[in-house]
Order: C-alpha cells, then sequence, then structure tokens
C-alpha cells in the first residue's frame, strides 16, 4: 500500500471537482485571451529593468544570447506545461500536475512554493511599477513624501502608498471577473507592446557598431587608477569580473530567467479556458515565442545604442534614447514601463489566488476559501486575503534580495512539472493528451537539467532562504493539511474528519 504521503489524486476526480456548482469557476478564457495573459505579465521587469544590469554586470551585448538560454530552458519547461495543462485543466498549474502524478506531499510542497513564488513576484512588482510612477512624478515637478514613496536606497522608514494601492485595485478588478481582467490586460498589453516596438524600430536608428566590440566581453571594464582586485570594484559592481565570458552568459541567463516568469501562469487558468485542450497549448507556447523574440531584439538594440558598460541599472531603455539625444523617446517608454507593469502585477496575483483556490479545494487550506461568488463566479475569497497580504508586503517590505527567491521558487516548479510528465506517462498511458510533449522522457530530463543547472547559478543565500520557507511549509503540512486532506477522508465525511485505514478513497 503506498504511502498517504503520496497518494495522488486521480485527473478525473481533479476533473470532477471543478464541475461542482460552488467550487466552479466560470469559463470565458479564448487562446488568444491566454496569450494576451502570457505576453502581459512576462513582457515587464526584464526588457525595462534587467537589461541593463545584465549587460553591465555579465554579458555585455551578448545579453541577447542570455536572453536566449533563458528562453530555451523555458521553452523545454512549457512544452511539458503544456502537455499537463490540456490533459488536465484544472486551476492550480504545478500544484495540480504533481497531485496526479507524484503524491500529496510533493503537490503540497510545489504549492507552498508557487505561494511563495506569486506572492513575492507581485510585491517586487508592485514596487517597481511604483518607481516609475515617483519618476514621472518627479519629471513633472511633483515629489513624493519619503515616508510615502519607495524605499528602495533610502533610509526613511515609511509605506509606498503606491505600490500598495495599485495591488488592491488590481484585487478588485479580479474579483468581478477573468473576462473584465482580460479586457484590461487587452488593452494594457496593447500598450507595452507599442512601446517595445517603438524602441526596436526607432532605436535600431541610433545603434552603433563599436559598441558590439567585444560582443562577448572577457572581463567588466575597469576605470582607471583601479585594479581588478579592488574592493571598490567588488563594492561598485557586485560580481567578479570573472563572470564575464561564457559562463558569464549563463550566469546572466540566471538572473534574467525573472524575464520569464509568468508563461506557467498560463496554466493556472486552465479551468476557466473555453477549450483547453486546443487552446492551452497555443496560449502557453505562444506567448513565450513573441516575449523571446522582443527581448532578443531589444537588448541587441539597446547595448548598440550606449555601449553595455555605461548602460543604466536602473532604466537601461529610457537613459540609452537619453544618451543618444533623443528625451522625448525616454518619456514614452517610462510611461509604457510603468503601464505595462499593472499587468504583471495582476496576472502574478491571478495565478497564486487559482493555486490557493486549488489547494482550498482539496482541503489542504482551509475549505472556506474554495467556494466561488455566487455571482462573479470568481474565488473572491482567497483574492481578497491575498491581495491584502501582499499589499502590506509591497508597502512595508523592501525586496531587492529577496526577489531571487522568485527565480529558485519558478525553476524548482519546472522540476517538478518534467518529472511529473515522465511519471504520468508511465502511471495513466490511457489519457487522452490533445497536446504531447515531444521526445519523452529525454525532453524532460534536459528540462530538468536545464532548469537545475540555472539554480545552481543563484546565490547561496537565496537557497538558505527557499530551504527556510520549504520547512515552515512541510511543518504546515504535518499540523494541518494532512488531517484537512480531502484524500484522507472517507466518503462522505467532512473534512478534519479522522482517516480512513486504508489512507483516504483516493489513495493508491
Amino acid at each position: 500500500m503506498t504511502s498517504p504521503l503520496f497518494r495522488t489524486k486521480k485527473v478525473e476526480q481533479s476533473i470532477r471537482d471543478t464541475e461542482e456548482p460552488e467550487h466552479a469557476l466560470k469559463k470565458s478564457l479564448s487562446a488568444l485571451d491566454l496569450t494576451v495573459f502570457g505576453v502581459g505579465v512576462i513582457i515587464g521587469t526584464g526588457i525595462f529593468v534587467l537589461t541593463g544590469t545584465v549587460a553591465k554586470d555579465n554579458a555585455g551585448p551578448a545579453t541577447a544570447l542570455a536572453f536566449v538560454v533563458a528562453g530555451v530552458v523555458c521553452a523545454l519547461a512549457a512544452l511539458c506545461y503544456a502537455e499537463f495543462a490540456s490533459t488536465v485543466p484544472v486551476a492550480g498549474s504545478a500544484y495540480t500536475f504533481s497531485y496526479a502524478s507524484l503524491g500529496e506531499l510533493p503537490a503540497w510542497i510545489i504549492g507552498w512554493d508557487l505561494v511563495l513564488e506569486f506572492a513575492l513576484g507581485t510585491a517586487v512588482v508592485a514596487v517597481g511599477w511604483s518607481g516609475y510612477i515617483q519618476s514621472l512624478m518627479d519629471n513633472a515637478g511633483w515629489e513624493m513624501p519619503a515616508a510615502l514613496g519607495s524605499r528602495e536606497g533610502s533610509d526613511v522608514f515609511g509605506f509606498d502608498i503606491l505600490a500598495a494601492v495599485l495591488v488592491l485595485v488590481l484585487t478588485g478588478i479580479l474579483v468581478l471577473g477573468m473576462k473584465l481582467s482580460a479586457r484590461v490586460t487587452s488593452i494594457v498589453v496593447a500598450i507595452k507592446v507599442t512601446v517595445v516596438l517603438v524602441v526596436i524600430i526607432a532605436g535600431a536608428f541610433f545603434v552603433t557598431a563599436d559598441n558590439y566590440d567585444p560582443f562577448i566581453p572577457d572581463s567588466k571594464p575597469v576605470p582607471a587608477g583601479e585594479s581588478l582586485d579592488s574592493p571598490l570594484i567588488q563594492l561598485m559592481f557586485g560580481w567578479a569580473p570573472a563572470n564575464f565570458g561564457v559562463m558569464g552568459i549563463f550566469t546572466a541567463a540566471s538572473v534574467v530567467f525573472f524575464a520569464f516568469i509568468g508563461f506557467d501562469i498560463v496554466a493556472t487558468a486552465a479551468e476557466e479556458t473555453k477549450n483547453p485542450q486546443r487552446d492551452m497549448p497555443r496560449g502557453i507556447l505562444g506567448s513565450l515565442f513573441i516575449c523571446t523574440a522582443l527581448y532578443v531584439l531589444v537588448s541587441i538594440v539597446v547595448t548598440g545604442m550606449q555601449h553595455y558598460s555605461e548602460l543604466s541599472v536602473d532604466a537601461p531603455l529610457a537613459d540609452a534614447f537619453k544618451a543618444t539625444g533623443h528625451p522625448w523617446f525616454a518619456g514614452f517608454i517610462s510611461f509604457g514601463a510603468a503601464v505595462g507593469l499593472t499587468t504583471v502585477c495582476m496576472i502574478l496575483l491571478l495565478g497564486q489566488t487559482r493555486v490557493f483556490f486549488a489547494m482550498s479545494r482539496d482541503g489542504l487550506l482551509p475549505r472556506f476559501f474554495s467556494r466561488v461568488h455566487p455571482r462573479f463566479k470568481t474565488p473572491h475569497r482567497p483574492t481578497i486575503l491575498l491581495g491584502v497580504v501582499i499589499a502590506i508586503l509591497a508597502g512595508f517590505t523592501p525586496l531587492n534580495e529577496l526577489a531571487a527567491l522568485v527565480n529558485i521558487g519558478t525553476l524548482f516548479a519546472f522540476v517538478i512539472v518534467a518529472i511529473s510528465v515522465i511519471i504520468l506517462r508511465r502511471t495513466r498511458p490511457d489519457l487522452h493528451r490533445s497536446f504531447r510533449t515531444p521526445w519523452v522522457p529525454v525532453l524532460p530530463i534536459v528540462s530538468v537539467g536545464a532548469s537545475l543547472w540555472l539554480m545552481l547559478n543563484l546565490p547561496a543565500e537565496t537557497w538558505v532562504r527557499f530551504g527556510i520557507w520549504m520547512a515552515i511549509g512541510i511543518v504546515v503540512y504535518f499540523l494541518y493539511s494532512r488531517t484537512h486532506s480531502r484524500m484522507a477522508q472517507p466518503e462522505g465525511a467532512e473534512p478534519g474528519a479522522p482517516p480512513g485505514p486504508s489512507g483516504g478513497p483516493g489513495s493508491r
């Protein structure tokens, strides 16, 4: 008999749970909606912020190759996600997939991981959005009081009111319905993509070939009078010069990977898709391809406009146009970044609420949160709870160091999903799969290896924090979730009742 810790939830049972009236989400999304969601959440920090950071600190003009590497890692995972999302069209993404293949404890671990990933991701982007808004306000001559503005780089204790208000407004939009969310996202994504295309097309006219020499720098440029071993150089740049060269591209890829976080969120909307078997693969793979192409083109243009050693870290795109004598473009880009980051926040929040909802419906979190709104058919209770918590988190917490946790959490989810594809192919070969990941098990194994490689490039401190969060999750599981799981209850029993002798009706 299989241990209760690894009892699996059958795919058929997961689908039946979505048909319970009080726990059923409204199906309203098309392939276009899913693609727009994907593009809306992926295009954000990567283009508007990280391009300058990794070009200056790791890869130079070869930042374009770093985006390609990160995109390939995501594409490998995307093929696995596409199979699962079309086969198990249920809210929860990697959590639901692992519950059907690896068992309850691994599913809880990945769900707990996703809660952290999406919460921190939403808060990080909200603070970034606040910074862009404050920059636009400063340009207009209106300065936010220090106690109510962004705390990054400031010693003043305060509350970032703009970041908190953004999260609360988006929470309200998500409560009102997915179709409204899709419409708002479509408008904002159109603005954001227009800005990106302007950067590519207009910036191409200001490219200087000399800025691409060398394309893959061997070391970081060192100011006159300083040595490579200077503590000042290490303090200023953060990375040792040895992080350049070919290895610098992989280091850069592990950083810009944050820019791709989001395509997996498309999978969390599977239950709200009209035809998930057909549309989920299109939405996941389509949004990833579009964004990778735009990332590569933007990084090539920006490093051609301004030498990588002179790129701005805070606003590389806008400042590159300023450096070429075109400040009007800089203001336009800052406006586009501020508008565009709103969709990133909204869809990250969407992904988290769907994972939380799915875990609640399974009894691993209080079932109170698994009831949908009688009119809007949205999981309003977890949406409101998480929206308030994240608004407070974004308002009070400086998140620079914690942002890396988002990367490691996502990569961990990629590893679990790839392994789950292999296992479910063996345990349930009878399932109808409208989309099949090619070259199984080779491609999922390569996906696991690529994700682990990027994880190993993250700082040791990130691993420690991630381990602490996972340890807390294990404690919560054994204190609450293990006994309240619906899989632990005899047929017809309420969650929380003593488990049956066989570990529950769904154990195998």
